[in-house]
């Protein structure tokens, strides 16, 4: 097996553990605080041992040596946490998917504002289109069962901030990250801490707590293993596997309908981030396979 294939059978393994994120938050019974906590100190727990084990507190010193924009990503990570929580609790799970795979544009126009890089005509057009897609979501909120407008808002909270954190990394793109997560992780479940009721949900959902714990775990692993065999393009294109499964688990499992207006919606981001990175993989593909000139002298 080359890297590539491999590359592609990590990531989307990957991405197929974190499908059920947004399931598990709704089977637990149990106010977003404590789902909060609970996700993030088993997830956060299990990722911290392992990178002990494997890499010893070198990682952590690492990271503590990026400054601010390391500071600014955990932050943002950690933000991320509660929010997707909220998120879900506030509006339906085809609406919260939907929007945070609008990540991309975000990214984007924060490359653009903070590190002066230029946005090419792709993305304005694939701006564009995710932004109808979104206005759809949004205009369907106050008509669709389980959806509210508030619950969208931090959800596309929750795009940009993730987005910002990926922009604010690559000031220190020669460092590794990643023992950064468990310390977000742990952090957000310290800050919600006092607002939660940790012990009776753990001790009557225990199985469902650590199942969610481990999923994540699980998925941050791999989705940190399986990009660096393959594209960003190809990564992107994955990813956008779980907008797609995501809700049609919860629609299977828990009957929630995300109605017309998330699915036409849905439709048109996830339909534009498509074309978009698919349009950038065949690109690459097309200069790689072009024949190089020849630079040595004529036979």
């Amino acid at each position: 097996m080359n890297d590539h294939v491999k590359g592609l059978l990590i990531t989307t393994l990957g991405v197929l553990f974190v499908v059920p994120d947004s399931l598990f938050v709704r089977l637990i019974d149990a106010s977003a605080p404590t789902i909060t906590f609970w996700r993030g100190i088993v997830s956060g727990s299990l990722i911290l041992l392992g990178l002990l084990v494997f890499q010893g507190v070198g990682g952590f010193k690492s990271v503590l040596k990026t400054g601010v924009p390391g500071l600014i990503y955990t932050v943002l990570i950690a933000a991320t946490a509660p929010g997707f929580v909220l998120a879900v609790t506030w509006t339906s799970v085809a609406n919260v998917v939907f929007i945070i795979a609008s990540m991309p544009v975000f990214a984007a126009i924060f490359s653009r504002v903070f590190l002066g890089e230029a946005v090419s005509r792709r993305m304005v057009l694939t701006m564009m289109g995710v932004f109808v897609g979104l206005g759809i979501i949004a205009w369907g909120s106050g008509e669709t069962h389980g959806a509210h407008w508030t619950g969208d808002l931090v959800a596309l909270c929750v795009s940009a901030s993730f987005a910002a954190a990926m922009t604010a990394v690559r000031r220190v793109r020669a460092t590794s990250m990643v023992p950064a997560i468990p310390l977000a992780y742990i952090g957000a479940s310290m800050v919600v801490w006092p607002v939660a009721d940790p012990m009776p949900a753990f001790e009557a959902q225990w199985n469902l707590i650590l199942a969610h714990g481990a999923f994540i775990t699980v998925s941050t692993t791999l989705l940190t293993l399986g990009p660096r065999y393959i594209s960003s393009a190809e990564v992107a294109l994955l990813i956008l596997l779980e907008s797609v499964l995501a809700p049609i688990l919860v629609w299977a499992i828990v009957g929630e309908d995300p109605g017309p207006w998330a699915l036409a919606g849905g439709v048109v981001v996830i339909g534009v981030l498509f074309a978009s990175n698919l349009w950038v993989l065949m690109q690459r593909r097309r200069m790689r396979n072009r024949p190089q000139p020849r630079t040595g002298p004529p036979a």
